[in-house]
């Protein structure tokens, strides 16, 4: 072993600082450093981990994180580097979260969230596209390798979240399970007497009183429990559940809220802590993180020791694939919903479309510095009209 407990922290705790450019970008740093550079990890070992946090629920670069701490220190280690991970954004969303509700009435943060919630439109919409063509893959009827049934998964999710403007949990368990059955049945499902009867009983999370800390933490554990892949999936959830059910938050201030999450460091996700904290202050936003990256920790530490065998069972892949296709065909509804409430003007489209190509044809341009030239857009914008 060639590192100890308090390297390997101190190296998350250094990445949740440093570590800009979302999911793909802060594995990719994962391996240069620990595999490459210090060869701390083994390739065996990174990529393990990387297709665990690809298999079950929980943001990608967080999910890694936990279990590279899992890897050789247990769930002591995996602790410490989740926490080191994700606790410099957290802070960061907790100081913009003071600052956005002490200057938010002030016309000039109006005039900087006038462009930057128009850049944030293109940016998600990009990261829909190119999450839809890797896990969903490329329309070509003519083609009997195409994967027909993600992508009526895919638009039917589309369809069902522009339509209703809610999360539709039953759709998405749904189409993960009939992609199961379709691609890879389990055993028990060939034979009659071993099928288990599974009995839904709504996608509502009961009736609480709004804006406690009870109702905040049970929404957002169940949000957590359904990111696949990339922080972004999680943003049809939070739109339904924060803005159209609980009424938290207006529209504005949940675009604002996803485009804090793109100019910090760490997991996207963090944008949770933000959100919680417009509703509740700090106790919100410590509830809100907490039940959000809790499914991703447990499912880390409790799946680890048994990855191997799991990995390999068709079945489990097959219900991941389906339902990965359904919460990207909601997350493009959740763009289209949005787009039509942020996008007010030509000047809010011209920069929306701008921040997406800005990232689609410039390999030095990230997420931070879109949003920043946003942001100045927005006040010269505002000042000269």
């Amino acid at each position: 072993m060639k590192y100890t407990l308090k390297d390997i922290t101190l190296y998350f705790l250094k990445l949740g600082t440093w570590g800009f450019g979302g999911p793909v970008a802060l594995v990719g740093y994962m391996h240069r450093d620990l595999v490459e550079r210090e060869q701390w990890l083994t390739e065996e070992e990174y990529r393990e981990g990387l297709a665990l946090a690809q298999l079950a629920p929980g943001p990608l670069a967080a999910q890694l994180g936990i279990y590279i701490g899992f890897v050789h220190y247990g769930l002591r280690g995996a602790t410490l580097t989740g926490l080191a991970f994700v606790l410099p954004s957290f802070i960061m969303v907790l100081l913009l979260g003071m600052a956005y509700q002490l200057y938010s009435g002030m016309s000039w943060m109006q005039d900087v969230f006038y462009g930057v919630g128009a850049a944030v439109i293109g940016i998600i919409g990009i990261s829909a596209c190119r999450l839809t063509l890797k896990s969903v893959g490329k329309m070509n009827f003519s083609s009997v390798k195409s994967n027909w049934l993600l992508w009526l998964f895919y638009l039917l999710a589309i369809m069902m979240t522009v339509l209703t403007q809610e999360e539709q949990i039953i759709l998405l368990v749904s189409c993960g399970l009939i992609y199961m059955f379709v691609k890879a049945p389990p055993r028990w499902a060939r034979k009659p007497e071993g099928l288990p009867i599974i009995i839904f009983a709504g996608t509502g999370l009961g009736s609480y009183p709004k804006e406690t800390l009870v109702t905040l933490g049970l929404f957002f554990l169940k949000a957590g429990t359904f990111v696949f892949g990339s922080g972004l999936a999680i943003v049809p959830f939070l739109y339904a559940g924060v803005v159209s059910n609980h009424h938290w938050l207006t529209e504005n201030e949940f675009v604002d809220a996803v485009a804090v999450a793109m100019i910090t460091p760490g997991p996207v996700v963090i944008t949770v802590g933000f959100i919680g904290y417009l509703v509740s202050g700090f106790p919100g936003a410590s509830v809100a993180a907490l039940a959000t990256f809790l499914p991703c920790f447990l499912f880390t530490v409790v799946l680890a020791p048994f990855f191997k065998k799991v990995a390999k069972n068709a079945s489990i892949r097959a219900f991941v694939d389906g339902i990965t296709a359904a919460v990207i065909g909601a997350l493009v509804g959740s763009v289209m919903i949005i787009a039509m409430r942020s996008i007010i003007d030509l000047p809010t489209l011209l920069i929306a479309l701008s921040s997406g190509l800005a990232l689609v044809y410039s390999k030095r341009i990230k997420e931070p510095h879109v949003i920043a030239i946003a942001a100045v857009l927005g006040i010269l914008i505002k000042t000269v009209g």
